[in-house]
């Protein structure tokens, strides 16, 4: 299995950095734009704790107040006018912050200004930390991956920052709608998965959401 996974990953990697910057460019902005009308066309005053039904991306319940990003680097799919275009709808955004045992703490996204190099290529907001446990007040997560399947089955790095953030929404018993950030060719038939693996409710591509499961 993790062979498998290791493979997929090499590949999926390879083919991102092939992108030329144009067209990681134009994707950015075209995921801002699904992102921005998604969250702009939920009713507002859902939590964390609310459920996703089958309302396909009207699911994005509830304009949550809350949304818990993240920042892009080097070849994933930008996520830059994406964080302003939520931001300019009036949505409070969580961006996380490394702790050094790869857990996630989460602090405010106050702008582009507010952003700092950390370690490992990242940047990070400068505001106060809330805590590893604040990302269960979200009512949206977007997740970063590098494929997900039509079970919702997302592939990530293998860092294992997210299968904690995930592990810790279900102890808490929070409901967020997940989405996964992903180029066209990176939604699959199928990925290779584990117990562990919790699936993810729609995948954010250039062309639109994709409800998955």
């Amino acid at each position: 299995m993790h062979n498998e996974k290791g493979a997929l990953r090499t590949r999926l990697l390879s083919e991102r950095r092939a992108l030329p910057a144009e067209a990681r460019e134009r994707a950015a902005e075209a995921l801002a734009g699904h992102a921005g009308a998604l969250a702009a066309a939920v009713p507002a005053g859902a939590s964390g704790t609310a459920g996703t039904g089958a309302a396909g991306t009207a699911a994005v319940a509830g304009a949550a107040a809350t949304v818990a990003a993240y920042v892009s680097v080097g070849a994933e799919p930008g996520t830059r006018p994406l964080l302003d275009a939520l931001r300019a709808r009036g949505l409070r955004v969580l961006l996380p912050v490394l702790l050094a045992d790869n857990d996630l703490d989460w602090a405010e996204y106050a702008g582009p200004a507010a952003l700092a190099p950390a370690g490992r290529g990242l940047l990070e907001p400068v505001g106060a930390r809330l805590g590893p446990e604040a990302v269960a007040g979200a009512g949206l997560v977007l997740l970063p991956g590098l494929a997900v399947d039509r079970r919702g089955l997302r592939l990530g790095r293998g860092g294992g920052s997210y299968d904690r953030v995930l592990a810790r929404l279900e102890r808490a018993g929070a409901r967020p709608v997940l989405a996964v950030l992903l180029y066209e060719h990176e939604l699959l038939e199928r990925v290779p998965a584990e117990p562990h693996d919790r699936p993810v409710d729609l995948a954010l591509t250039p062309s639109g959401a994709h409800r998955l499961g």
